[in-house]
């Protein structure tokens, strides 16, 4: 396209109008805003996603445009409502706009956005003392970025310089992220192989398996195959919910302990309440060397990930704190909402709302599987983070369009395109859940 400055002046006006308010939203301007955005999506963003998203092909004239939301309620362009059970695949573990964090950012950012990169942040640090109050073991020091993707590169970064080797093992069907490092360690080829070569030295077993990993560590001491760190999810979330045998993460502990080898938790997904307890590897009391979080430390209001380790490691950055760095990560607006989700999550004790309302969803799900066997496979999960396996993935996207149709906004998994996740906020009320359940219930009547 050739440039042309009053169109995109023009264009910026028009959209900034109807977000400050000026533009008044009456029903062409919203018709407008929801082809506007099929189109911007086919010409400047991906084509492929109009196919992939059922917002945009079983919705009608006008596809779903996200336009507003507040706790577990979304609404497009149109007024449309949605139960929001996906969550933001994580994000939204405190549901939509909770009014403490928005009000935190808020006043952060009338106070100061940013930082100036040269005198010391005190949100910053303030979030890095409660994480080590908070985390289990020796977890004490910190780095904050935007994304959970950046906080496992910081983590692999951290624990190749902290050990002096190389090599990671990690689980089959696993998910870390997309950026080259994190994507060395995903357990699936779709993503990786037009990628490739990636990182070298990348091992993998499959998830649960503890002699598997075990048999990994063996054979890179028997060759002299360095290996910095296993690395593994509580419960992995885009493989379709699925839950290590009670022994796996402990076992994984010891076996890192035995060989020299650090383990790092990835809880970008399953941290802060997910699965029933402040971070998935507490269900099993399990403290690792390096945790990286993500998605819901920021409230669904502002991004905010990082990593934490021990004294012991950390030491190998204070040389040159320079290391690692972000201009943005961690940055006053993200840490005072962070702050303020974490007193949401204590003072509302989302763990425990997360493990009770899951175990209710678990026991209605399993209800359902027993009335439509022949499409309803399998419930599985932990807390609220809660997979549907279906027959095969037609049945599966069939269920999703048949909950849009009903108002209810749900989605495959990443890696696993048969199961259906259930990934609400932690305070979603409990009339949206029996009304999740009656709309399921007659989805799936309708396909059987």
């Amino acid at each position: 396209m050739e440039r042309n400055v009053t169109e995109a002046l023009a264009e910026v006006q028009w959209m900034n109008g109807i977000v400050s308010g000026t533009t008044e939203l009456t029903q062409p301007v919203r018709e407008k805003l929801a082809s506007h955005t099929v189109e911007n999506f086919r010409d400047h963003i991906n084509k492929g996603f109009l196919e992939y998203r059922k917002s945009a092909t079983i919705s009608g004239d006008f596809a779903l445009t996200e336009w507003e939301g507040q706790g577990s309620i979304l609404r497009d362009a149109l007024g449309r409502e949605f139960i929001d059970m996906l969550g933001g695949f994580g994000l939204y573990s405190l549901g939509v706009r909770h009014p403490k964090v928005v009000a935190a950012a808020k006043a952060q950012i009338d106070r100061s956005p940013q930082y100036s990169q040269e005198m010391l942040d005190p949100l910053r640090a303030q979030l890095g003392r409660v994480l080590a109050k908070l985390t289990p073991g020796d977890l004490q020091y910190g780095f904050f970025a935007n994304s959970g993707t950046e906080a496992v590169e910081g983590a692999l970064k951290l624990a190749k310089l902290h050990t002096g080797k190389s090599g990671f093992i990690s689980m089959l069907n696993s998910f870390h992220g997309k950026s080259l490092g994190s994507l060395s360690m995903m357990g699936k080829s779709v993503f990786r192989k037009p990628l490739m070569p990636l990182l070298a030295n990348v091992q993998y077993a499959p998830f649960g398996d503890a002699d598997a990993v075990e048999m990994e560590l063996m054979k890179a001491a028997h060759v002299g195959n360095g290996i910095a760190a296993v690395i593994a999810e509580p419960v992995q979330g885009e493989a379709g919910a699925v839950v290590p045998p009670d022994d796996f993460w402990p076992r994984l502990r010891e076996m890192c302990t035995r060989y020299g080898v650090l383990l790092i938790a990835d809880e970008v997904q399953t941290g802060f309440g997910r699965l029933g307890e402040m971070f998935g590897v507490d269900c099993w009391n399990v403290a690792p060397d390096i945790m990286c979080f993500g998605k819901a430390l920021g409230g669904g209001v502002i991004p905010c990930s990082g990593f934490v380790s021990t004294p012991e490691i950390w030491k190998c950055l204070e040389p040159n704190p320079f290391m690692h760095t972000t201009t943005t990560g961690g940055n006053p607006v993200a840490c005072a909402a962070a702050l303020a989700a974490i007193e949401v999550m204590l003072t509302e004790d989302t763990p425990r709302q997360s493990r009770e309302k899951g175990a209710y969803m678990m026991g209605e799900l399993n209800r359902l599987k027993d009335k439509y066997p022949h499409l309803l496979t399998g419930i599985r999960g932990r807390g609220m983070l809660i997979g549907m396996e279906f027959v095969d993935g037609k049945v599966g996207y069939q269920t999703v369009a048949g909950l849009f149709r009903r108002g209810v906004l749900t989605s495959g998994t990443l890696n696993n395109s048969q199961v259906i996740r259930i990934e609400p906020a932690l305070n979603i009320p409990m009339e949206l859940l029996d009304q999740t359940i009656d709309r399921l219930d007659q989805a799936l009547a309708e396909l059987a």
